[in-house]
């Protein structure tokens, strides 16, 4: 008998095998999650583009008061004088 015997050479064809499909379905999901973070990116570019393409208007156009109002109302929270402001609070 020699040191490869059918029975040895079976075993590791066996577990030749075995390695391979595990090394193909763990790739296989590794790519399918880079892929799903492909996605998310994309979405992000996406927004991104479309706010920089908002701001490039902004700039093009020689009035930034009107630019400086919608931050200052929709992001920085602030009010025309006298103006009330009500928030829902319910939701958090």
């Amino acid at each position: 008998m020699g040191l490869f015997n059918k029975g040895l050479l079976k075993l590791v064809a066996v577990a030749v095998v075995i390695g391979c499909g595990i090394l193909l379905y763990t790739t296989e999901r590794d790519c399918r999650a880079k892929e799903k973070e492909m996605v998310a990116i994309q979405a992000k570019i996406d927004s991104y583009e479309e706010e920089n393409a908002e701001l490039q208007i902004v700039l093009d156009s020689d009035d930034m008061s009107e630019y400086m109002e919608r931050v200052a109302l929709e992001e920085r929270g602030y009010a025309y004088p006298g103006e009330r402001r009500f928030y829902d609070t319910s939701r958090d």
